[in-house]
């Protein structure tokens, strides 16, 4: 399959496909408010965003960037626990503010349906490393989302994700493609994402009940759901893994 993959500054003329690409996301990740509220404006640089396209010309991949400070005061400079959410909000601040970035990370990586399994993912993190690096970074993070690890709800994140393989890569297949794209595992984002709602809302969103206090297993969860009945609400806290690429 040949692909050619540009910034979206190269190509405007696909900023509006990028957002009508069929993906893969579950219902209930379309409603993070901080990602709700924010994802839109923080990836509006067109020169932070990927885009592959194949022979035809048709929109198969993005990816997306942001940038922002780690070493404003009250930031710590480290990355952030709180991983997607905070650097989303980071971003915001720093754009509204204008802030001097310091660092960029990567935000999200989308394959077609109808083109996923043939090696895209890995040429997008390769493309976002390469402009990121075209940009002046010597690093890019990525609070990673691994992509099997909603087979194992239950099962920590600290000892999920640094899982390995006899050929010392990581079991997970998305933590794989960033290490061989030259990404290493620094951390854990424990409450990367967190999406509260109504038992009404999570039952439209995901077909379930919801109608039993207690952990939650749905499908492409990392973890479980809160659900709390009495309450009438239910509470999903998404761990990610935050990834490090020297550029």
């Amino acid at each position: 399959m040949n692909v050619r993959i540009t910034t979206l500054a190269e190509r405007p003329e696909l900023a509006d496909l990028v957002w009508d690409m069929p993906d893969s996301w579950p219902e209930f990740m379309d409603h993070d408010p901080i990602s709700w509220s924010m994802f839109g404006l923080v990836t509006a640089d067109p020169e932070y965003t990927v885009v592959a396209t194949d022979e035809s010309g048709t929109l198969v991949g993005h990816g997306h960037s942001v940038p922002f400070s780690r070493a404003l005061p009250g930031r710590g400079g480290d990355l952030p626990d709180t991983g997607w959410d905070q650097v989303l909000m980071w971003a915001n601040s720093d754009l509204r503010k204008k802030v001097a970035p310091d660092t960029i990370s990567a935000v999200e990586i989308s394959v077609h349906t109808g083109h996923q399994g043939k090696g895209l993912s890995g040429l997008l993190v390769t493309a976002l490393r390469d402009n990121a690096r075209a940009k002046g970074f010597g690093e890019m993070f990525a609070p990673v989302r691994p992509s099997a690890k909603h087979l194992e709800p239950r099962t920590p994140m600290s000892e999920y994700a640094y899982r390995t393989r006899k050929d010392g890569l990581p079991a997970d297949p998305w933590l794989r493609v960033h290490v061989r794209a030259g990404g290493e595992i620094v951390k854990i984002a424990p409450a990367s994402m967190v999406i509260p709602g109504s038992l009404a809302q999570w039952r439209e969103w995901t077909g379930l009940p919801f109608d039993t206090d207690g952990p939650v297993e749905l499908p492409f969860a990392l973890s479980t759901v809160h659900c709390d009945t009495v309450q009438d609400s239910a509470v999903y806290v998404e761990p990610n893994v935050w990834v490090r690429h020297a550029l």
